[in-house]
């Protein structure tokens, strides 16, 4: 039923469905000043748009604004931002971790058996999808007196938590009496040093942001 709503659009009965015909899905292209293709990406529904800024932080080229969030916590700094301050219905954004591990410190990364990894929890919200995370390659921690090998982060690296505003008609009427969406989630990790971890450490975490609606309808220019 998921991709019944996602690819083709319902009319009439529950038994009636118009496949919608051609209709181009977006894609973007990304070129070198020497006019080579270095990436590209499709959207997988044709009303989804990946933003701008989400694709420049796929690529490692984003920056936090100065509207970022930064909390100091014992064992590393947390600086989290919404990759856009302003998005609408269909877009495909992302919610921005950076994590410094202070000197000395590592933190388990997924893979890491027998120990609590770091893990990024999002509240349901009806109005937004959640998609699966993709977390960054870590390294190998060699523990010496056990000579274990675990994955480890133990210099800074960020999670993308890419999400999607449901494009379906009862979320577009929401969000048309929505000027602000804000999501709430929680980072969990356990930290360690050369001779201790810590306690697991649970950190909550929200991001605000300015929804604005489509333009569905055109308008010509005054004569």
């Amino acid at each position: 039923m998921d991709d019944v709503k996602k690819f083709v659009s319902i009319t009439g009965s529950r038994n009636t469905a118009v496949v919608t015909k051609g209709t181009p899905f977006p894609g973007t292209f990304l070129i070198d000043r020497d006019g080579r293709v270095t990436a590209r990406d499709f959207e997988e529904f044709y009303r989804e748009r990946t933003t701008v800024s989400t694709v420049m932080l796929r690529l490692g080229a984003g920056e936090p604004p100065i509207a970022a969030t930064t909390m100091a916590r014992d064992h590393l700094d947390i600086t989290t931002y919404p990759a856009d301050a302003v998005v609408a219905p269909g877009n495909r954004t992302a919610l921005v971790i950076n994590i410094t591990p202070k000197p000395g410190i590592h933190v388990y990364a997924p893979g890491a058996s027998g120990y609590r990894t770091v893990k990024l929890t999002i509240a349901p919200d009806p109005l937004v999808r959640v998609l699966p995370i993709a977390f960054p390659k870590s390294e190998i921690y060699l523990f010496k007196p056990l000579n274990e090998r675990v994955e480890v982060y133990q210099t800074p690296f960020t999670l993308l938590q890419e999400i999607v505003l449901e494009v379906t008609p009862a979320a577009e009427k929401a969000f048309r009496g929505t000027p602000e969406l804000t999501l709430t989630g929680t980072l969990e990790y356990q930290a360690c040093d050369d001779k201790v971890c810590f306690n697991p450490a649970t950190v909550p975490l929200s991001w605000t942001l300015k929804v604005t609606t489509n333009i569905t309808e055109r308008t010509r220019p005054p004569r």
